[in-house]
């Protein structure tokens, strides 16, 4: 049974940032020996850690046609919702996309200072395929740099066995974890692969885990090296973009997922519990909380999640995360639960309140947060398929300083200066920089600046 606590006894450590990481040896070595060794490298860490160690790592475009075509074939719902899903997606990060202006301003007379947005010349993305193939994470990662203008896209994700391959793997008792096969044509999740072509990726490789990043962060023989590197992962993907950030960009380091709900009495138990639980299967240590002024809301939730949980499928994750993470919170009034949402900064925050008044001054006193869902109908989940926002979002707390994964991630913005000698902007700017450089003891910035007044 979930925890139901007053407001009162919630220790100030729940507001902390949880991390799960920490500095991990092996993660260092294997980025350093990628960064020496290339392919050779990647080749060894793929018959080390996965199912299958392919002969070359570029996965042909034409595997990841067919892998759409096969889909749109056999699992035609997929294919649309995926097709629906990136179409939302793309036009939401062009519409992004259109508010980072270029602008050139005058700012004094002769003096003409500016920006632009450039995108990166080529992203990576990571998209796990353990449990759970992350299919939609193809399409939140690479939609944005499309929309962005990125011109290539190149994309890693964990090797599985080939099908042309599957038969020799069997009677070896190769492909599975601990037994990979080694040598075989190189191979993906099916899915990913159609998620790939249809979101437009310019390059996909099988390969996983942290030497991908590696790979994607240094370059290797086959896989380019990369600009920026985005998408979620293991402790050890985690760790990896940590650890290569400054040689490339990064998006976040994410960890475990966290929704926060808060409920007015107008909520539907049925769709709050079905919304914690929703994030409760993703990992023993997801963080579904829920706070409420409604003693009578919260004892419903609380009924209504162990009615669920006795028929969901993902229940052994699910149990545990609502018991070791999960917690209802009781509050005097909303406004109180608005301060606890601020002060946990939440990956993912509900407003499970009827439209009105009340509930716009909660969404506006809310402000630390990955992305916010306001209303009964709006459903967390959609975000997470299929709504056109990103759900590459910030966790542990690092919503108090930063948004999701945007077009944001992929542009550059730069700025220009343009002047015209001897006007009044010019003059002004070289006499300030001269006294500037004087009182910095910089006798070359000072004459920098001067000599053009001569």
């Amino acid at each position: 049974m979930i925890a139901i606590k007053k407001y009162s006894e919630i220790d100030d450590k729940f507001f902390d940032g949880r991390d799960f990481g920490g500095s991990i040896d092996i993660v260092k070595d294997v980025l350093i020996d990628v960064k020496n060794r290339g392919d050779e490298a990647l080749s060894e860490y793929g018959a080390k850690f996965d199912v299958s160690a392919p002969k070359s790592l570029e996965i042909p475009q034409s595997e990841l046609k067919a892998a759409a075509e096969k889909m749109q074939k056999e699992n035609p719902e997929l294919y649309n919702s995926l097709k629906y899903s990136a179409d939302l997606a793309l036009r939401f990060a062009k519409k992004q996309r259109e508010s980072f202006d270029n602008f050139e301003v005058e700012l004094e007379p002769g003096m003409f200072t500016g920006q632009k947005n450039i995108p990166v010349d080529r992203a990576g993305v990571y998209v796990p395929a353990g449990r759970f193939p992350l299919v939609s994470t193809v399409v939140m990662t690479v939609t944005p740099a499309v929309a962005a203008g990125v011109k290539e896209v190149i994309l890693c994700t964990p090797p599985r066995v080939h099908p042309d391959d599957k038969a020799a793997a069997e009677k070896a008792g190769l492909g599975v974890p601990g037994k990979p096969f080694v040598g075989g044509k190189p191979y993906a999740d099916e899915n990913i692969m159609a998620a790939a072509y249809i979101c437009g990726v310019t390059k996909a490789f099988a390969c996983g885990g942290s030497q991908a990043i590696g790979a994607l962060a240094f370059g290797t023989q086959s896989i380019p090296r990369t600009d920026v590197i985005v998408g979620p992962g293991n402790k050890f993907v985690a760790e990896a973009k940590k650890l290569v950030y400054g040689t490339v960009g990064i998006d976040m380091v994410a960890g475990p997922t966290e929704v926060f709900i808060i409920a007015d009495k107008s909520a539907n138990p049925a769709w709050v519990a079905a919304d914690l639980l929703a994030q409760a299967e993703h990992d023993i240590v997801a963080q579904p909380v829920m706070a409420t002024d409604s003693e009578e809301v919260a004892k419903a939730v609380a009924e209504e999640i162990e009615k669920q949980l006795a028929v969901l499928p993902t229940k052994s994750t699910a149990e545990q995360s609502i018991a070791n993470c999960g917690v209802i919170i009781l509050c005097d009034n909303l406004e109180q639960a608005a301060e606890a949402a601020n002060r946990k900064a939440p990956e993912h925050l509900e407003l499970a309140m009827e439209e009105g008044s009340e509930r716009d001054k909660i969404a506006e006193l809310c402000h630390n947060y990955g992305s916010l869902f306001i209303g009964h109908g709006s459903a967390e989940v959609f975000g997470d398929y299929a709504a056109g926002l990103n759900h590459t979002l910030p966790t542990s707390g690092s919503a108090r300083f930063t948004g999701g994964l945007s077009v944001r991630v992929f542009l550059k913005t730069v700025t220009t200066l343009r002047t015209i000698p001897g006007t009044k902007g010019a003059v002004a700017s070289a006499q300030a920089a001269g006294h500037l450089g004087d009182a910095e003891g910089l006798a070359g910035h000072a004459r920098a600046a001067r000599i053009r007044l001569e």
